[in-house]
């Protein structure tokens, strides 16, 4: 789990990304296929990320995500087709890095939400997700996951 929360202040970060809605059962291969659009793409345009994946949550009905899936990059870059120029908004922010497996990251979630009512913010309603690792690369019981909530 977590017991290590932290409050910034950000500034706007350009990011190329692709925006879709999916069940959470599609969650996986949603984000699978976009970093393969977005990662192709940036070959394209021969640039290199600014900052590991992310997966943005505008919603929390598991049966309808609105997800944005993309990472950040250097400066702002054109669009094509399904991979789109958009922003992390600038403001603060509250983080914690959950450990665990996917399935159990509610827990960190309702952690996190707690810390961010008992300091006296409230959330914006998006959150993101960094994946410091990934599920080939080690147990599920050793995922790390940078989880993000913008504040209001």
């Amino acid at each position: 789990m977590t017991d290590t929360f932290e409050l910034i202040e950000k500034q706007e970060q350009p990011v190329l990304s692709v925006r879709r809605r999916t069940p959470v059962a599609g969650l996986s291969e949603a984000i699978s296929q976009a970093y393969q659009e977005v990662f192709s793409y940036l070959g394209q345009l021969g640039e290199q990320p600014a900052d590991i994946p992310f997966t943005a949550y505008y919603n929390m009905d598991m049966q309808d995500l609105d997800v944005e899936i993309g990472v950040a990059v250097s400066r702002p870059l054109p669009g094509k087709g399904a991979v789109q120029q958009s922003v992390i908004p600038a403001g603060k922010q509250a983080s914690c890095v959950y450990k665990g497996p996917y399935s159990e990251i509610g827990k960190a979630y309702d952690a996190l939400g707690a810390w961010i009512t008992e300091k006296g913010f409230a959330p914006a309603g998006v959150y993101y997700e960094y994946y410091l690792n990934t599920p080939g690369q080690v147990p599920d019981s050793e995922l790390l996951t940078k989880i993000v909530f913008l504040l209001k």
